[in-house]
């Protein structure tokens, strides 16, 4: 799915109080190392990462490795565009100012809200936490 499919998709799936501009890159899993090493002290190649904008009009950026979610969508049983879709909302709520692992689960409310509207499967908050691996 090219970068701009996924970026219309995804304002149409956004909660209404989401207004500004988001840029989406689809970065290889070693661009995605190198960013999370830099931005999260993490040394691994993490699906998608967030980086909010300061400036009025601009939500931020997201970054999606496209090995990583190739990956998880074959071990899921989806298709690769579904897995970039859910990736991109977890990664837009993240620039709303949600945080999973500070919030009390309103992140995990709102992206499951979201993404049963959307027809997605199993949000990303809800398959992280049913499996024991470290919130994102």
């Amino acid at each position: 799915m090219a970068q701009a499919a996924l970026g219309r998709w995804l304002a149409g799936a956004a909660p209404a109080a989401a207004r500004g501009e988001v840029t989406i890159a689809l970065v290889g899993d070693a661009t995605m190392r190198r960013l999370n090493a830099r931005f999260r002290k993490a040394d691994y190649a993490t699906d998608v990462l967030s980086f909010p904008s300061e400036e009025p009009g601009l939500l931020g950026d997201i970054a999606i490795a496209t090995g990583v979610a190739a990956r998880q969508a074959r071990r899921l049983g989806h298709s690769e565009r579904v897995e970039l879709r859910v990736l991109a909302l977890h990664g837009l709520l993240h620039l709303l100012g949600y945080d999973h692992e500070t919030d009390t689960g309103a992140m995990a409310r709102v992206e499951e809200r979201l993404r049963r509207k959307a027809g997605l499967p199993s949000g990303l908050i809800a398959r992280v936490r049913g499996s024991g691996v470290p919130g994102r």
